[in-house]
């Protein structure tokens, strides 16, 4: 039990020192760590919510093996985050199983995921076309102390399908990690090569695009995969689609009133976390906030289960309710309130904020800059090309994340805000590695609303959206990640 605890706490701890300086914002670990705890979170309540010594360890272990089936990369995080609080958690779990890809609601094999190395690269190549493949989304974005991308690539099949002309187009999703070299114009998009060797991975786009990373990974998005000759290959191997899952989540019964608030609360603001993986949504998320609330959680829930007798055990739950929501202050009452209110049936718990009090602390108005031409930090640039998608008609956009310093009046201690703007149907999107160099100028031509440019890093990032913007890039959100 407490090697499960301190999972949740080191996760909190990571979360939070991922959001600490939004100039080096990591988006992705907030998202992968706070989605452990989407369907691990009750089970954790579950096994703390007993005196009984052994039948909580017992709980506990259910709930880590049931955690590290997961896959290969869950496995580890929890044997990495253990072993930073202290425990070696090799022993409390099974042998890992190995992997085998799985088959879909129509018992078609589905393309697993795979690393970016010549033999894999190799075996691509005679399925899909990548010479006149065309690049659909282009992403370049920082994580902590360096870069990563994202491509999604429109390849056509090199294999004879039984679906109609209006099946969806083959994707090809390409993940780099340490990238140390970007270029990319949205006028040279049509034709890739990929280059995986010893010293690293290049791919190239169009005539002049490229891309070099260290590491990376790929995955098919194509539902007649199967008919290729890798997934032929594959569906000769992998075992049939079973009726039954193959594991069981362990029991989580209704651990009582208060100590079911406390997980569905908890539950909740991790939801939240995860929900960054939404570039819109990213600075709308006080991550520091919930972090600071919820420092500690899985010891205060450990502590709180293990009390005797169900009295006790509810009573410490609303103590520990009472404390998180005091450690959110202000900015987070009236969410905690509303929360307990609807969704938890316990509007007794926490008092809702009153309508003066709401009004200070609201998150919709933005933070004043000092004026064009601001300083900014790229954090993440994004272009995706017009298509369609479920039947629907989808134009091209550009995305940013720009870190922005303090507004005007808050002072030099003051955090640098996060700010997420996009622009549909940009004329021009151009990036080189230079742009993620650090502090530079963000100068805008035009009105943000109307016809706009913006520069930043003197021409390593620049865009042309005749449209405008969704909203002022120079003005910063006001929820400071």
């Amino acid at each position: 039990m407490s090697v499960l605890a301190a999972l949740l706490d080191r996760s909190v701890e990571q979360i939070a020192d991922a959001a600490a300086d939004v100039r080096r914002f990591d988006r992705e670990t907030i998202r992968t760590v706070a989605d452990v705890w989407d369907n691990n979170l009750f089970p954790l309540v579950w096994a703390a919510s007993t005196s009984d010594t052994d039948q909580r360890e017992r709980r506990a272990t259910a709930a880590l093996e049931w955690m590290a089936g997961f896959g290969e990369r869950r496995r580890g995080w929890m044997t990495e985050q253990a072993a930073m609080a202290g425990y070696d958690i090799e022993p409390l779990l099974p042998p890992a199983a190995p992997y085998i890809p799985g088959r879909d609601s129509l018992g078609h094999v589905m393309a697993p995921q795979y690393r970016l190395t010549r033999q894999n690269v190799d075996g691509l190549v005679p399925d899909y076309d990548l010479a006149t493949a065309s690049v659909r989304h282009f992403q370049v974005e920082r994580g902590g102390t360096h870069l990563t991308a994202f491509l999604e690539l429109v390849a056509d099949r090199a294999f004879r399908i039984e679906e109609s002309e209006s099946a969806p187009p083959a994707l090809v999703n390409v993940w780099l990690d340490g990238v140390t070299d970007a270029a990319f114009d949205s006028s040279d998009t049509r034709g890739v090569t990929l280059d995986a060797g010893p010293t690293g991975i290049t791919v190239s786009l169009g005539a002049g695009g490229r891309l070099r990373a260290a590491t990376g990974e790929y995955r098919l998005d194509d539902r007649s995969w199967h008919l290729s000759s890798a997934g032929r290959r594959a569906d000769a191997v992998v075992p049939p689609r079973s009726g039954r899952p193959d594991r069981r989540q362990p029991p989580a019964p209704h651990p009582g009133t208060d100590a079911y608030a406390a997980a569905a609360l908890l539950h909740w603001a991790m939801l939240e976390l995860r929900s960054v993986r939404y570039a819109h949504r990213a600075d709308h998320v006080p991550v520091l906030g919930l972090c600071e609330a919820f420092s500690r959680a899985g010891h205060a829930i450990m502590e709180a289960g293990s009390r005797r007798g169900s009295r006790r055990r509810e009573s410490a739950f609303r103590a520990v309710i009472r404390t998180w929501a005091e450690r959110g202050g202000p900015e987070l009452s009236d969410w905690f309130a509303g929360f307990l209110n609807k969704r938890a049936g316990r509007p007794d718990l926490v008092e809702m904020p009153r309508a003066a009090d709401r009004t200070r602390t609201s998150r919709t108005d933005g933070v004043l800059l000092p004026g064009p031409p601001a300083q900014a930090v790229l954090v993440m640039a994004a272009w995706t090309a017009a298509h369609t998608r479920y039947g629907s008609e989808r134009p091209a956009t550009a995305r940013l994340q720009l870190a922005l310093p303090p507004g005007r009046g808050e002072g030099s201690s003051a955090r640098w805000r996060l700010r997420t703007v996009s622009c549909a149907n940009p004329d021009a999107f151009h990036l080189d590695t230079a742009a993620f160099q650090g502090p530079g100028r963000l100068v805008q031509v035009g009105e943000p609303r109307a016809a706009c440019s913006l520069d930043l890093h003197q021409g390593a990032l620049s865009i042309a959206a005749s449209d405008g913007w969704n909203a002022d890039p120079s003005v910063s959100s006001p929820v400071p990640a």
